[in-house]
Protein backbone atom coordinates (compact mmCIF):
# COMPACT_ATOMS: atom_id res chain seq x y z
CA UNK A 1 0.00 0.00 0.00
CA UNK A 2 1.23 3.03 -0.76
CA UNK A 3 2.10 5.89 1.33
CA UNK A 4 0.16 9.05 0.99
CA UNK A 5 2.99 11.18 2.16
CA UNK A 6 4.68 9.79 -1.35
CA UNK A 7 1.89 9.31 -3.33
CA UNK A 8 2.21 10.87 -7.09
CA UNK A 9 5.21 13.49 -6.36
CA UNK A 10 5.55 13.34 -10.23
CA UNK A 11 3.56 12.50 -13.51
CA UNK A 12 5.86 10.01 -14.32
CA UNK A 13 5.54 8.55 -10.35
CA UNK A 14 1.53 8.42 -10.94
CA UNK A 15 1.59 6.26 -13.54
CA UNK A 16 3.85 3.46 -12.35
CA UNK A 17 2.65 3.97 -8.61
CA UNK A 18 -1.16 4.48 -9.47
CA UNK A 19 -3.65 6.16 -7.12
CA UNK A 20 -4.91 2.89 -5.10
CA UNK A 21 -3.78 4.12 -1.78
CA UNK A 22 -6.62 7.03 -1.44
CA UNK A 23 -8.47 6.36 1.63
CA UNK A 24 -10.66 9.95 1.47
CA UNK A 25 -10.48 10.88 4.47
CA UNK A 26 -11.24 14.74 5.19
CA UNK A 27 -8.33 14.90 7.93
CA UNK A 28 -5.15 14.12 5.49
CA UNK A 29 -4.30 17.72 4.74
CA UNK A 30 -0.55 17.36 4.43
CA UNK A 31 -0.36 14.41 2.93
CA UNK A 32 -3.43 14.40 0.61
CA UNK A 33 -2.71 13.31 -3.22
CA UNK A 34 -2.01 15.68 -6.10
CA UNK A 35 -3.89 15.22 -9.18
CA UNK A 36 -3.50 16.23 -12.51
CA UNK A 37 -6.62 17.45 -14.79
CA UNK A 38 -6.50 18.04 -18.38
CA UNK A 39 -8.91 20.26 -20.13
CA UNK A 40 -9.44 19.91 -23.69
CA UNK A 41 -10.44 23.72 -23.92
CA UNK A 42 -9.01 27.53 -23.52
CA UNK A 43 -9.17 28.71 -20.29
CA UNK A 44 -12.35 30.99 -18.91
CA UNK A 45 -14.88 28.27 -20.55
CA UNK A 46 -17.27 25.82 -19.11
CA UNK A 47 -14.93 22.99 -19.19
CA UNK A 48 -12.05 25.03 -17.53
CA UNK A 49 -14.71 26.41 -14.97
CA UNK A 50 -15.28 22.77 -14.07
CA UNK A 51 -11.57 21.61 -13.49
CA UNK A 52 -10.83 24.87 -11.70
CA UNK A 53 -13.83 24.81 -9.25
CA UNK A 54 -12.81 21.25 -8.67
CA UNK A 55 -9.54 22.02 -7.99
CA UNK A 56 -10.98 24.89 -5.13
CA UNK A 57 -13.48 22.56 -3.74
CA UNK A 58 -11.29 19.48 -2.84
CA UNK A 59 -8.34 21.23 -1.79
CA UNK A 60 -10.67 23.20 0.61
CA UNK A 61 -12.32 19.54 1.76
CA UNK A 62 -8.40 18.59 1.93
CA UNK A 63 -9.33 15.77 -0.46
CA UNK A 64 -6.15 16.64 -2.45
CA UNK A 65 -3.24 18.65 -1.40
CA UNK A 66 -3.05 20.33 -4.75
CA UNK A 67 -3.37 19.88 -8.24
CA UNK A 68 -1.96 20.88 -12.46
CA UNK A 69 -4.49 21.92 -14.62
CA UNK A 70 -3.50 21.27 -18.39
CA UNK A 71 -5.59 23.67 -21.07
CA UNK A 72 -5.01 22.33 -24.68
CA UNK A 73 -7.80 23.83 -26.60
CA UNK A 74 -9.16 23.71 -30.40
CA UNK A 75 -12.44 22.01 -32.10
CA UNK A 76 -14.87 21.32 -29.06
CA UNK A 77 -12.42 19.07 -27.87
CA UNK A 78 -10.98 16.92 -30.50
CA UNK A 79 -7.81 18.73 -30.49
CA UNK A 80 -6.64 17.82 -26.64
CA UNK A 81 -8.54 14.29 -26.83
CA UNK A 82 -5.69 12.72 -28.81
CA UNK A 83 -3.37 14.00 -26.33
CA UNK A 84 -4.90 12.67 -23.60
CA UNK A 85 -5.50 9.18 -24.99
CA UNK A 86 -1.80 8.83 -26.01
CA UNK A 87 0.49 11.06 -23.88
CA UNK A 88 -1.62 10.30 -20.88
CA UNK A 89 -2.29 6.62 -20.88
CA UNK A 90 -1.81 4.45 -17.80
CA UNK A 91 -1.61 8.01 -15.56
CA UNK A 92 -4.12 6.74 -12.45
CA UNK A 93 -3.89 10.39 -10.77
CA UNK A 94 -5.22 12.12 -14.01
CA UNK A 95 -8.68 13.35 -15.11
CA UNK A 96 -10.12 14.89 -18.32
CA UNK A 97 -13.21 17.41 -18.42
CA UNK A 98 -15.64 16.93 -20.99
CA UNK A 99 -18.89 16.71 -21.99
CA UNK A 100 -21.91 16.55 -24.28
CA UNK A 101 -20.14 19.15 -26.57
CA UNK A 102 -17.34 16.48 -27.09
CA UNK A 103 -19.25 14.13 -28.12
CA UNK A 104 -20.97 16.34 -30.84
CA UNK A 105 -17.85 17.90 -31.89
CA UNK A 106 -16.42 14.19 -32.02
CA UNK A 107 -19.02 12.95 -34.69
CA UNK A 108 -19.40 16.57 -36.12
CA UNK A 109 -15.48 16.33 -37.29
CA UNK A 110 -15.07 12.64 -37.90
CA UNK A 111 -12.58 12.49 -35.61
CA UNK A 112 -9.96 9.73 -35.40
CA UNK A 113 -10.86 9.45 -31.45
CA UNK A 114 -13.82 9.15 -29.57
CA UNK A 115 -14.84 8.74 -25.59
CA UNK A 116 -14.73 5.19 -25.58
CA UNK A 117 -10.85 5.33 -25.63
CA UNK A 118 -10.80 6.57 -22.11
CA UNK A 119 -12.59 6.21 -19.25
CA UNK A 120 -15.19 7.26 -17.88
CA UNK A 121 -15.36 8.34 -13.89
CA UNK A 122 -18.32 10.55 -13.46
CA UNK A 123 -21.10 12.92 -14.76
CA UNK A 124 -21.21 15.96 -12.54
CA UNK A 125 -23.02 18.44 -13.63
CA UNK A 126 -25.71 19.46 -16.31
CA UNK A 127 -26.32 23.24 -17.45
CA UNK A 128 -30.33 23.31 -19.43
CA UNK A 129 -30.71 25.50 -22.20
CA UNK A 130 -33.40 28.82 -22.26
CA UNK A 131 -35.43 28.98 -25.74
CA UNK A 132 -35.19 33.30 -26.01
CA UNK A 133 -36.70 35.93 -28.16
CA UNK A 134 -36.65 40.04 -27.97
CA UNK A 135 -38.97 41.88 -25.80
CA UNK A 136 -40.53 43.34 -29.37
CA UNK A 137 -41.02 39.30 -30.43
CA UNK A 138 -44.65 38.44 -31.54
CA UNK A 139 -43.80 35.01 -30.11
CA UNK A 140 -45.05 35.46 -26.46
CA UNK A 141 -44.60 31.56 -25.70
CA UNK A 142 -42.91 28.30 -26.98
CA UNK A 143 -46.49 27.34 -28.54
CA UNK A 144 -46.09 30.80 -31.00
CA UNK A 145 -42.23 29.37 -31.44
CA UNK A 146 -43.29 26.42 -32.52
CA UNK A 147 -46.22 27.38 -34.83
CA UNK A 148 -44.27 29.47 -36.32
CA UNK A 149 -41.58 26.79 -36.86
CA UNK A 150 -44.04 24.69 -38.87
CA UNK A 151 -45.61 27.44 -40.64
CA UNK A 152 -42.08 28.43 -42.17
CA UNK A 153 -39.12 27.61 -40.59
CA UNK A 154 -36.57 29.39 -43.29
CA UNK A 155 -38.36 32.62 -41.31
CA UNK A 156 -37.23 31.84 -37.92
CA UNK A 157 -34.09 32.37 -37.75
CA UNK A 158 -32.24 31.30 -34.01
CA UNK A 159 -28.54 32.36 -33.12
CA UNK A 160 -26.86 29.87 -30.64
CA UNK A 161 -22.82 28.57 -30.10
CA UNK A 162 -20.78 26.52 -32.52
CA UNK A 163 -22.91 24.55 -35.19
CA UNK A 164 -23.64 21.26 -33.82
CA UNK A 165 -22.81 22.33 -30.29
CA UNK A 166 -25.90 21.88 -27.11
CA UNK A 167 -27.65 24.94 -28.96
CA UNK A 168 -28.02 23.40 -32.29
CA UNK A 169 -29.02 20.05 -31.26
CA UNK A 170 -31.61 21.39 -28.25
CA UNK A 171 -33.03 23.28 -32.01
CA UNK A 172 -33.22 19.98 -33.79
CA UNK A 173 -34.87 18.14 -30.98
CA UNK A 174 -37.70 20.71 -30.69
CA UNK A 175 -38.40 20.39 -34.36
CA UNK A 176 -37.79 16.71 -34.52
CA UNK A 177 -40.71 16.55 -32.10
CA UNK A 178 -42.72 19.57 -33.67
CA UNK A 179 -42.21 17.30 -36.83
CA UNK A 180 -40.42 19.94 -38.58
CA UNK A 181 -37.59 18.87 -41.11
CA UNK A 182 -34.30 20.05 -39.34
CA UNK A 183 -32.80 20.22 -42.96
CA UNK A 184 -35.11 23.28 -43.29
CA UNK A 185 -33.92 24.70 -39.80
CA UNK A 186 -32.52 28.53 -40.04
CA UNK A 187 -29.66 28.02 -37.75
CA UNK A 188 -26.85 31.12 -37.26
CA UNK A 189 -23.85 29.57 -35.44
CA UNK A 190 -22.02 32.45 -33.43
CA UNK A 191 -18.69 31.81 -31.62
CA UNK A 192 -19.26 33.53 -28.35
CA UNK A 193 -22.54 34.22 -26.20
CA UNK A 194 -21.90 37.87 -26.77
CA UNK A 195 -22.30 38.15 -30.36
CA UNK A 196 -25.65 36.01 -30.45
CA UNK A 197 -26.74 38.11 -27.71
CA UNK A 198 -25.73 41.17 -29.85
CA UNK A 199 -27.81 39.13 -32.61
CA UNK A 200 -30.89 39.09 -30.83
CA UNK A 201 -30.59 42.30 -28.93
CA UNK A 202 -30.21 43.87 -32.23
CA UNK A 203 -33.38 42.07 -33.85
CA UNK A 204 -31.47 40.14 -36.67
CA UNK A 205 -32.36 36.68 -35.55
CA UNK A 206 -36.11 35.44 -34.28
CA UNK A 207 -35.10 33.72 -31.22
CA UNK A 208 -32.04 32.62 -29.21
CA UNK A 209 -30.82 29.00 -27.49
CA UNK A 210 -27.89 28.96 -25.00
CA UNK A 211 -27.26 28.26 -21.27
CA UNK A 212 -29.61 29.96 -19.22
CA UNK A 213 -27.16 32.24 -17.61
CA UNK A 214 -25.99 33.57 -20.92
CA UNK A 215 -29.21 35.25 -20.96
CA UNK A 216 -30.13 35.63 -17.34
CA UNK A 217 -29.24 39.46 -16.67
CA UNK A 218 -31.04 40.03 -20.16
CA UNK A 219 -33.88 38.58 -19.16
CA UNK A 220 -34.24 40.19 -15.79
CA UNK A 221 -33.61 43.79 -17.25
CA UNK A 222 -36.48 42.64 -19.64
CA UNK A 223 -34.52 42.85 -23.40
CA UNK A 224 -35.44 39.44 -23.41
CA UNK A 225 -38.30 37.19 -23.40
CA UNK A 226 -37.66 33.35 -22.04
CA UNK A 227 -40.36 31.07 -23.41
CA UNK A 228 -38.62 27.74 -22.10
CA UNK A 229 -36.10 26.13 -20.17
CA UNK A 230 -34.92 22.71 -20.76
CA UNK A 231 -34.83 21.58 -17.66
CA UNK A 232 -36.36 18.50 -16.05
CA UNK A 233 -38.54 20.46 -13.98
CA UNK A 234 -39.19 24.01 -13.11
CA UNK A 235 -36.19 26.13 -11.16
CA UNK A 236 -36.55 28.02 -8.50
CA UNK A 237 -36.29 31.62 -9.26
CA UNK A 238 -36.73 31.78 -13.02
CA UNK A 239 -40.35 32.36 -13.94
CA UNK A 240 -40.48 30.26 -17.30
CA UNK A 241 -42.15 26.65 -17.99
CA UNK A 242 -39.66 23.77 -18.99
CA UNK A 243 -40.28 22.40 -22.73
CA UNK A 244 -42.30 19.72 -21.70
CA UNK A 245 -45.04 22.24 -19.72
CA UNK A 246 -45.21 23.84 -22.89
CA UNK A 247 -45.69 20.98 -25.34
CA UNK A 248 -42.52 20.06 -26.27
CA UNK A 249 -41.52 16.90 -25.12
CA UNK A 250 -37.81 17.43 -25.19
CA UNK A 251 -35.25 17.76 -22.03
CA UNK A 252 -32.19 18.12 -22.81
CA UNK A 253 -29.08 18.93 -19.87
CA UNK A 254 -25.19 20.45 -21.38
CA UNK A 255 -24.11 17.80 -19.10
CA UNK A 256 -20.40 17.65 -18.40
CA UNK A 257 -17.90 15.12 -16.81
CA UNK A 258 -14.41 14.03 -16.11
CA UNK A 259 -12.70 11.01 -17.90
CA UNK A 260 -9.65 9.09 -16.60
CA UNK A 261 -7.08 7.95 -19.48
CA UNK A 262 -6.82 4.66 -20.77
CA UNK A 263 -4.85 2.08 -19.12
CA UNK A 264 -5.23 2.61 -15.67
CA UNK A 265 -5.54 -0.05 -13.17
CA UNK A 266 -9.20 -1.00 -12.15
CA UNK A 267 -7.86 0.44 -8.74
CA UNK A 268 -6.95 3.73 -9.31
CA UNK A 269 -10.31 3.88 -11.52
CA UNK A 270 -12.20 2.89 -8.23
CA UNK A 271 -10.32 5.25 -6.07
CA UNK A 272 -10.82 8.30 -8.49
CA UNK A 273 -14.77 7.86 -8.53
CA UNK A 274 -14.64 7.46 -5.03
CA UNK A 275 -12.37 10.66 -4.96
CA UNK A 276 -15.21 12.59 -6.99
CA UNK A 277 -18.46 11.14 -5.10
CA UNK A 278 -16.92 12.72 -1.91
CA UNK A 279 -16.13 15.72 -3.45
CA UNK A 280 -19.98 15.86 -4.95
CA UNK A 281 -21.46 14.87 -1.40
CA UNK A 282 -19.57 17.60 0.25
CA UNK A 283 -21.53 21.30 0.99
CA UNK A 284 -18.88 23.13 -0.55
CA UNK A 285 -19.73 21.51 -4.03
CA UNK A 286 -23.28 21.82 -3.43
CA UNK A 287 -22.74 25.39 -3.39
CA UNK A 288 -20.45 26.38 -6.36
CA UNK A 289 -22.96 24.22 -8.28
CA UNK A 290 -26.20 26.39 -6.96
CA UNK A 291 -23.56 30.28 -7.67
CA UNK A 292 -22.91 28.88 -11.05
CA UNK A 293 -26.46 27.72 -12.08
CA UNK A 294 -25.08 23.85 -12.18
CA UNK A 295 -28.00 21.16 -11.89
CA UNK A 296 -25.88 18.36 -10.06
CA UNK A 297 -26.94 15.14 -12.48
CA UNK A 298 -24.23 12.51 -10.68
CA UNK A 299 -23.27 9.48 -12.55
CA UNK A 300 -21.12 6.91 -12.18
CA UNK A 301 -18.87 4.23 -13.66
CA UNK A 302 -20.14 1.55 -15.46
CA UNK A 303 -23.84 3.52 -15.09
CA UNK A 304 -21.81 6.55 -16.57
CA UNK A 305 -20.39 4.59 -19.53
CA UNK A 306 -23.95 3.48 -20.01
CA UNK A 307 -25.58 7.03 -20.41
CA UNK A 308 -22.81 7.82 -22.35
CA UNK A 309 -23.23 5.35 -25.08
CA UNK A 310 -26.70 6.06 -25.37
CA UNK A 311 -26.22 9.92 -25.55
CA UNK A 312 -23.52 9.34 -28.08
CA UNK A 313 -26.09 7.57 -30.58
CA UNK A 314 -29.15 10.35 -29.94
CA UNK A 315 -26.58 12.84 -30.32
CA UNK A 316 -25.63 11.03 -33.78
CA UNK A 317 -29.00 10.60 -35.56
CA UNK A 318 -29.76 14.52 -34.64
CA UNK A 319 -26.81 15.63 -36.14
CA UNK A 320 -27.14 13.40 -39.01
CA UNK A 321 -31.29 14.78 -39.22
CA UNK A 322 -29.15 18.51 -39.08
CA UNK A 323 -26.79 17.19 -42.05
CA UNK A 324 -23.76 17.30 -39.69
CA UNK A 325 -22.95 13.55 -39.84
Amino acid sequence: MLNRRRFLTSTAAAGAAGFAALHLSPAFAQDAPQIQIFVPAAPGGGWDQTARTMDQVLRSEKLISGSQITNVGGAGGTVGLPQFISQWNGKGNSLMVAGMVMVGAIIANKSANNLTEVTPIARLTGEFEALVVPAASPFKTAADFVAALKADPTKVPVAGGSAGGSDHILFGLIAKTAGVPAANLSYVPFAGGGEALSALLGNQVAAGISGYGEFSEQVKAGALRLLAISADKRQEGIDAPTLKEAGIDVELFNWRGVFAPPGVSDADKAAMITLVETMAKSDAWATECKNRNWTQILLTGDAYAKFLAEDTTRIAAILKDLGLA
